[in-house]
């Protein structure tokens, strides 16, 4: 359980990278508390998609994981990010990707901070 929750808050935290980076990637609340909350229920969202969707469409674009040397994972990652958005807009979260080259910049950021992050973090599972 506690890997989960860090899992989260990394998200969450390279999420936050991501719309303060990029300004098609947007997040809108009245206040820093409901940014904050929208945040993590978009890094749930987020986590969600990686965990249940991205492997099935690793599985079907396998030919091209080899052929692209691995270039593909990009073009997945965003679209995942774009997945999240659409289902963000879907559950009246405040949270908007515009664009695919956007997403794609976007989930570059955010492999790259999630990484660093899980990497700081403790993940719980030495207890």
């Amino acid at each position: 359980m506690k890997n989960f929750v860090v899992k989260t808050i990394a998200n969450a935290g390279a999420l936050a990278v991501a719309v303060w980076v990029l300004d098609k990637i947007t997040l809108t609340g009245d206040s820093t508390g409901k940014k904050v909350g929208t945040l993590l229920l978009v890094a749930l969202v987020f986590g969600l998609v990686n965990f249940l969707v991205k492997p099935l469409v690793k599985v079907l674009t396998f030919p091209l994981f080899i052929l692209t040397l691995g270039l593909i994972t990009l073009v997945v990652n965003a679209l995942m990010l774009l997945l999240t958005s659409w289902l963000a807009d879907k559950l009246n979260l405040s949270f908007h990707v515009e664009g695919f080259w956007t997403a794609v910049l976007g989930g570059l950021i955010i492999s790259v901070v999630s990484w660093a992050l899980n990497v700081v973090l403790p993940d719980g599972d030495n207890d």
